[in-house]
């Protein structure tokens, strides 16, 4: 295939494949820093500036990295960041299903929205690689002004300076697509097989603040249709699973049912096995690892609840990798290289 007569070679095409980020370390000065940059995010943090930036330098990064870095540490493992390893091994699975079926002119970077691997420098690895097109993927199930939307400014601003702009195409969703329904359901399917099924299947997607749905943020409603959908796909009756949301902080009110207090209401109204996964994440990071899988559990069994399971994420499945791809194939129709 040639996508260049002028030169006699295929046009290079960049996949830049990203997710929220990692400290460099689970110590309290990585933490903070990672923090810091997260936290600076006016689509994560919608407060008018003057009146965040005391609260964020002179309070909340004074004291919270000590706390975060402490659960940080409780997932570390020798490799490091539970998200970057499982990330890495999603890009090379990814890079190499795309080599199988004869797509070598495809070049795939890994980056973070915060922390490191940049996106300014994913992007720059691409264009050094001469991709001269490129494919956004935010590693983001559900579409939100706080995830997908801001990692498309990240990618505008790594490349305002640029006096070669790449065309680029950004996925914003796959909430919906069958594939991932379907690796989803097997993953619950082979936890039954192995484990058994328990009394409530909970589905935990991380929380937003109330106000941001109130603004127009889609990311409710993307929720609720993947919860919807794989209850389908489970054959589940009404009262065999609920839909939760996770890792709220400060005095607003976000998205409900709270897990936590699901939890704690479940196992004192008598209910006594449970199992929960988190289909709003890609791979598995603090947010599922040490809050759902270690803390939630507490909350469970001391509210009287006696068996209590996570299922990890799809991570790097084969069934995960293979919906990434066909998601890679469709978004590319027309650039020549399917």
């Amino acid at each position: 295939m040639n996508n260049n007569p002028a030169n006699g070679k295929n046009e290079t095409i960049g996949i830049l494949l990203t997710n929220l980020g990692t400290p460099d370390s689970a110590g309290t000065r990585d933490v903070r820093r990672y923090l810091k940059e997260f936290l600076s995010d006016p689509r994560v943090i919608n407060t008018p500036r003057l009146l965040w930036w005391p609260v964020l330098n002179l309070f909340i990064l004074n004291t919270r990295p000590k706390h975060s870095a402490k659960a940080y540490r409780e997932i570390w493992t020798d490799e490091g960041s539970p998200l970057l390893c499982i990330s890495q091994q999603q890009a090379e699975k990814i890079s190499a299903r795309l080599v199988e079926e004869g797509n070598d002119e495809i070049k795939l970077e890994l980056a973070m929205r915060y922390g490191k691997p940049s996106i300014a420098d994913g992007l720059a690895a691409l264009k050094r690689q001469g991709a001269q097109k490129i494919l956004v993927l935010p590693l983001y199930p559900q579409y939100s002004a706080t995830t997908t939307a801001s990692t498309f400014d990240a990618v505008s601003a790594a490349l305002k300076a640029d006096p070669n702009v790449p065309e680029l195409r950004f996925i914003n969703r796959y909430s919906a697509h069958p594939d991932y329904i379907a690796a989803l359901a097997q993953t619950v399917r082979e936890h039954w097989a192995e484990h058994g099924q328990a009394e409530k299947l909970l589905m935990s997607f991380h929380g937003l603040p109330q106000e941001y749905i109130e603004s127009g943020d889609p990311y409710q409603a993307e929720c609720e249709q993947t919860a919807a959908d794989l209850a389908v796909a489970l054959e589940l009756g009404e009262d065999a699973w609920a839909l939760t949301f996770q890792s709220r902080v400060g005095p607003k009110a976000w998205l409900q049912p709270y897990t936590d207090q699901t939890l704690a209401s479940l196992a004192e109204s008598g209910l006594k096995s449970v199992q929960i996964m988190c289909p709003g994440f890609s791979a598995d990071c603090l947010e599922t690892l040490e809050e759902i899988q270690m803390q939630n559990r507490d909350v469970f069994i001391d509210a009287g609840g006696e068996r209590y399971e996570y299922i990890p994420c799809l991570n790097a499945r084969t069934d995960h990798i293979e919906m990434l791809v066909s998601l890679i194939r469709q978004h590319m129709a027309g650039w020549g290289a399917y």
